[in-house]
C-alpha cells in the first residue's frame, strides 16, 4: 500500500493508523499547491479531488477521505482495537465521534490556514471552536481517550487536527483535559514514528 500525504496535514491521522495497526506500507509526499507528487507525478490523476490523504491499495484501487481510509485500515486489523466490533453500539459511538471531528472541529479550524481570512471571520470560527472544545473537554474528563481507555482511529484524527492549534495560534490552555489528551497521544511511540517520518518531529 502507498499513502499519499502532506506533512502535518489531516493525512497524518491515516499515517498514525497505519503505524498503530502494524501495516507494511510506503508513503509519498504531495505538494498541494501544484498537485505534484514527490516523484513528479500528477496527483490529480491519483485523486481527482486534489487533496490528501489517498491510499493506493495492493490491487491498484485508490481510497480517499481520511475517515473512510482509517475505518478500512482498522477493519483489516481487528485485533488492533482501533475500531469497535461492527454492529456494536460502540462502533456507532466511534462513527459519531468521526463525524463530529470532521464537520465540527476539522472544518472549523481548517479555514484558519487561509491568509486572506478576515479577522471577523477568524473570531467567529475561534468562538465556534471554543464551544466544540467545551464539549470535548467534558467528554474527556474521566477518560484517557475518546472511547475510554482504548486508543482508536477517532483519537488519531482528533489529535492530528488539534496539533494544528499551535501553528494557528489557537490557545488550548482553557481546557486542561484536552491539553493532557494531546500530550498523551503525542507520547505514543507509533504516533511519534509517524510524525518523525513526516519530518514534523525530530
Amino acid at each position: 500500500m502507498k499513502l499519499y500525504l502532506s506533512p502535518g496535514a489531516c493525512s497524518l491521522a491515516s499515517h498514525i493508523v497505519l503505524k498503530e495497526a502494524g501495516f507494511q506500507f510506503n508513503t509519498e509526499k504531495v505538494n498541494l499547491a501544484d498537485k505534484k507528487t514527490e516523484s513528479g507525478g500528477d496527483f490529480n490523476q491519483i485523486n481527482p479531488k486534489g487533496y490528501v490523504p489517498a491510499l493506493q491499495l495492493e490491487n491498484g484501487q485508490v481510497l480517499t477521505e481520511g475517515v473512510a481510509i482509517m475505518q478500512f485500515l482498522a477493519d483489516q486489523k481487528p485485533d488492533s482495537g482501533l475500531l469497535p466490533k461492527a454492529g456494536s453500539i460502540e462502533r456507532y459511538r466511534l462513527i459519531e465521534w468521526l463525524n463530529f471531528i470532521a464537520t465540527e472541529v476539522h472544518k472549523t479550524l481548517g479555514p484558519l490556514w487561509k491568509p486572506t481570512l478576515s479577522e471577523e471571520t477568524k473570531t467567529v470560527l475561534k468562538d465556534l471552536f471554543a464551544r466544540r472544545m467545551d464539549y470535548v473537554s467534558a467528554e474527556l474528563k474521566d477518560k484517557s481517550y475518546l472511547m475510554g481507555e482504548q486508543f482508536t482511529v477517532a483519537d488519531a484524527y482528533l489529535f492530528t487536527v488539534l496539533n494544528w492549534c499551535g501553528m494557528l495560534k489557537v490557545d488550548l490552555s482553557k481546557w486542561p483535559s484536552i491539553q493532557a489528551y494531546v500530550s498523551r497521544v503525542a507520547s505514543r511511540p507509533k504516533v511519534q514514528d509517524a510524525m518523525k517520518a513526516e519530518g514534523i518531529l525530530k
